[in-house]
């Protein structure tokens, strides 16, 4: 699949019923890293999930509302996978943090704050990946 340079953010996220409408929640932080303006019209792509069944992904869904989880979710990021990303904040060992889909958090060290990175993934666990720079890319990039 080709993805657009017009890429603003991408996320995961459970279309729900309200009313007589569907809502999709953008995650906060794609509006406070400016990534899109609040008020602002943009285009939506809506993919399915490739790694779920149909009716697997409806359980979870029902699931995530209600607060349950059917089971523990895999990490969104896989060691020696490659990514581009803005240093979120600085952590209180002076490591870049970064968060992807669901929030879940990449620690990058040798970065700053606001800082757009290329990053490789080097350790996953459970709640946490390590990552290093593998190249500095332009705020207009």
């Amino acid at each position: 699949m080709e993805i657009s340079d017009q890429l603003r953010c991408l996320f995961s996220a459970t279309v729900e019923k309200r009313d007589e409408s569907y809502l999709i929640e953008i995650p906060e932080q794609e509006v406070r890293l400016d990534n899109i303006q609040q008020g602002e019209t943009y285009r939506v792509a809506i993919l399915p999930s490739p790694s779920k069944e149909a009716d697997e992904s409806e359980d979870t869904a029902t699931n995530t509302r209600q607060g349950r989880q059917s089971g523990p979710q895999k990490p969104p990021v896989e060691e020696g996978e490659t990514r581009r990303v803005e240093i979120d904040d600085i952590g209180e060992q002076g490591d870049g943090i970064t968060r992807v889909e669901r929030g879940f958090v990449v620690i990058v060290p040798d970065t700053e704050q606001g800082e757009r990175v290329a990053i490789e993934i080097t350790d996953v666990r459970e709640n946490v990946a390590f990552a290093e720079v593998v190249e500095r890319v332009s705020y207009y990039d």
